[in-house]
């Protein structure tokens, strides 16, 4: 593991670090906007007061934050993979580059010490998982992770009442921000209530120290944050029946269903979905920058 000398500087000065993942940097969004979008999400944490720590594998090393030159190759590279927790091993034995997705970013962020991880939407369980078997590493890796991730949501093209079904039995904490309604990505209402709502960062950072007395701090904690600019409902009702016709059409199955589907979106809506993609993830990177402000200070 590398980690970069402005991020292991804060670390060991109790500084406020910030996790970022780099899927969606290299999946996640259109050339050349990603690499800016990048850029962007970073400076996001820094105005806010904390350190940025992009994860990525760059030749076969976990580095724990990146220059401008590793941020470049991860979005531009055409041989850069998706890693999840499970292919790191492998990926580092080929000595390959590869961007982390939720779960491999939040192992990897917890090992390095950093506390809070910011991205845009969670994995969760898939549509018709009870045939197929299909959810996310993240759920999983969250149940043995002390990390806070801050997210809007899941996406909505999963089936989001048995992600928070798991969620609940996994023992992962799910807190709204400033809303009592669980977010559905590119919606700000997934039509599922929440039993925790915290209103300020300070009040985030209280739950947080609250699970380290209790020593139930061995479980990530979900940190709800809605989106700014959701897409209509009636536009994304719309545009999901068709993407999930599309993909059934097209007999897409397994991890190739989300990048299908959140790309049926991209095309159907005029590209508001990749807007409010990007508005949803630089809100994140600054919330959980406001957030370990507060988890740095002194008690």
């Amino acid at each position: 593991m590398s980690v970069h000398p402005e991020v292991a500087e804060a670390l060991a000065a109790g500084a406020p670090v910030v996790a970022l993942e780099s899927t969606l940097i290299s999946h996640g969004l259109p050339r050349p906007q990603n690499l800016q979008v990048a850029r962007d999400i970073e400076a996001q944490v820094r105005s806010a007061g904390a350190v940025p720590a992009t994860i990525a594998m760059v030749d076969g090393e976990a580095h724990i934050g990146l220059d401008d030159g590793e941020l470049s190759v991860i979005a531009c590279g055409d041989s850069v993979v998706k890693a999840s927790l499970r292919d790191l091993a492998a990926v580092a034995a080929r000595r390959g580059t590869a961007a982390t997705t939720v779960a491999s970013t939040a192992h990897l962020a917890a090992q390095a010490g950093i506390a809070v991880f910011a991205t845009g939407g969670l994995g969760g369980v898939h549509r018709q998982a009870r045939d197929s078997w299909d959810e996310s590493a993240d759920l999983y890796t969250l149940s043995r992770t002390s990390i806070l991730v801050v997210c809007s949501g899941v996406k909505s093209i999963l089936d989001v009442p048995a992600t928070l079904e798991r969620l609940e039995t996994l023992n992962v904490a799910v807190l709204g921000y400033r809303t009592d309604r669980f977010p559905g990505f590119y919606l700000a209402d997934s039509g599922y209530p929440l039993d925790w709502r915290v209103d300020t960062p300070a009040k985030v950072a209280a739950v947080v120290h609250a699970r380290r007395v209790l020593h139930t701090d061995g479980y990530g904690v979900v940190l709800a944050n809605p989106a700014p600019e959701p897409l209509d409902p009636a536009l994304h009702q719309r545009v999901l029946e068709s993407a999930l016709q599309a993909a059934q059409t097209a007999r897409i199955h397994g991890k190739d269903v989300t990048p299908f589907l959140l790309d049926h979106f991209h095309r159907e809506t005029g590209g508001a979905s990749l807007a409010a993609n990007v508005a949803l993830v630089r809100a994140n990177a600054r919330l959980a920058a406001e957030v370990a402000v507060q988890l740095a200070e002194p008690r």
